[in-house]
C-alpha cells in the first residue's frame, strides 16, 4: 500500500529493485517515498569506519566494548558515542530516537493508508537492531545485526504514542524464507528491509498490494 526508505542511495537502489519485483508479480506499484528520518544512525567523527571499533570507543570507558553490552549493562548507548566523539557530532539517544519517531510519522500521516495496510521501509541494520533492543522484549536474540537483505515484521499502532506503537512480529528473517502477513487492528503493519545489500533471494520478496 506504500513505501518508505531513508534518502541514501543504497537503500532507494534495495527499494526499487523489491518493488520492480512485486509489481512484475501483478501487484499495484507505490510511489516511493524517501527521507532523511529513515537514515541509519548518524556516527559523526566514526562515520564511515569500523563500527565495533566505534563502539569500542565509546563503551571502553564505561567498562564495556560492544554495542550490545551498552545497551544491556548501561543503556543509553549513543550518549557515549557522542561523548566518545572528539566533536560530539554523533546522534544521542535523544537525537536519534526524535529522528527515527519523524520516519514514523511520516507513515502514519499517510491519508491513503487504512487499518491492516502492508507498507514497506527499507531500513539500515543498526536501526533495525535500535528497534528490537528498544521494542522487542527479552525473547529476542539481539546478538547478531540482521543480515543484509533480511525481513523484519513490524505492527504500527497510530493510535498509540510512540514509545508503545511498535510491536515486533519477526525479526531477521531470511528473505528467502516464506512469511504470512495477518490483518490486525494496528494501522500499518510493515517489513523494514536491512539494506545493507541486495537480497540474496529476491522471489522471497512480500507482495504490497492488497
Amino acid at each position: 500500500a506504500a513505501a518508505y526508505c531513508s534518502d541514501t542511495t543504497r537503500a532507494q537502489q534495495t527499494a526499487e529493485k523489491i518493488l520492480d519485483i512485486n509489481e512484475a508479480a501483478g501487484n499495484p506499484r507505490p510511489a516511493l517515498v524517501t527521507d532523511m528520518h529513515f537514515r541509519e544512525q548518524f556516527y559523526g567523527y566514526y562515520e564511515g569506519l569500523d563500527m565495533a571499533m566505534a563502539w569500542y570507543a565509546a563503551g571502553a570507558p564505561h567498562g564495556v566494548k560492544t554495542y550490545n553490552q551498552i545497551v544491556e549493562k548501561l543503556g543509553a548507548s549513543r550518549d557515549f558515542l557522542k561523548e566518545a566523539d572528539p566533536f560530539h557530532d554523533a546522534e544521542s539517544d535523544e537525537e536519534y530516537w526524535t529522528r527515527v519517531e519523524g520516519a514514523f510519522r511520516l507513515i502514519a500521516d499517510n491519508p491513503n493508508l487504512k487499518d491492516g495496510d502492508d507498507v514497506l521501509q527499507i531500513s539500515h541494520g543498526n536501526t533495525l537492531l535500535s528497534l528490537g533492543h528498544r521494542f522487542g522484549g527479552p525473547d529476542l536474540d539481539l546478538n547478531e545485526r540482521p543480515a543484509n537483505g533480511s525481513v523484519t515484521v513490524i505492527d504500527f499502532d497510530t493510535d498509540k504514542p510512540f514509545g508503545e506503537a511498535v510491536t515486533i512480529v519477526s525479526y531477521g528473517k531470511s528473505a528467502g524464507q516464506p512469511f504470512a502477513y495477518s490483518r490486525i487492528r494496528p494501522r500499518a503493519r510493515f517489513s523494514p528491509c536491512a539494506c545493507n545489500g541486495m537480497p540474496r533471494n529476491r522471489e522471497g520478496v512480500l507482495p504490497l498490494g492488497e
